[in-house]
């Protein structure tokens, strides 16, 4: 089993990719985690940098499930996948789940340096739906549509 779940920010990837990696047994890796420097909120690694540590853990890991919002790593990766997973739960939900978002050490200094960038990553979630770049609704959309393989599109989180 190897699944790429994709979807705006709040959509519930994380959620679902920890449940899926429970449930099966499978590694896990949260894109936020190769795109950023560490402990450096909104600077990115270079692209060879990322495109590499991606290639190297769908090759490393026989089963796993990888998530995020950037559509130039699901392409990447959507070739290596069994399933393609598209969460578009909407606006609201994806604003909800933003403000009730625990403190995510991996990308923020403290809980309070996390709640004050919370204004401008709602304003980003917002833009999701109008904006037409790589981490878009239209983009996603494109994505989505184009998979010749098994894939689904979800507009809440499915139980395990």
């Amino acid at each position: 089993m190897r699944v790429l779940i994709f979807g705006n920010s709040g959509s519930g990837k994380t959620v679902y990719a920890r449940q899926l990696a429970a449930a099966h047994a499978l590694a896990h890796l949260d894109l936020d985690t190769i795109v950023w420097e560490p402990g450096r909120v909104a600077e990115m690694r270079t692209a060879q940098a990322v495109e590499a540590d991606l290639r190297a853990f769908v090759d490393r890991q026989p089963a796993w499930v990888v998530e995020g919002c950037y559509g130039d790593l699901i392409e990447a990766a959507a070739p290596c996948c069994t399933e393609l997973v598209f969460l578009n739960p909407g606006l609201e939900v994806c604003l909800a789940n933003n403000r009730q978002r625990p403190w995510e050490p991996h990308k923020y200094a403290s809980k309070q340096a996390q709640d004050e960038m919370l204004p401008t990553l709602l304003d980003w979630v917002r833009g999701y739906y109008t904006r037409d770049d790589p981490w878009s609704l239209a983009r996603h959309r494109q994505l989505f549509d184009a998979f010749a393989g098994s894939k689904r599109e979800l507009k809440s989180l499915p139980p395990i």
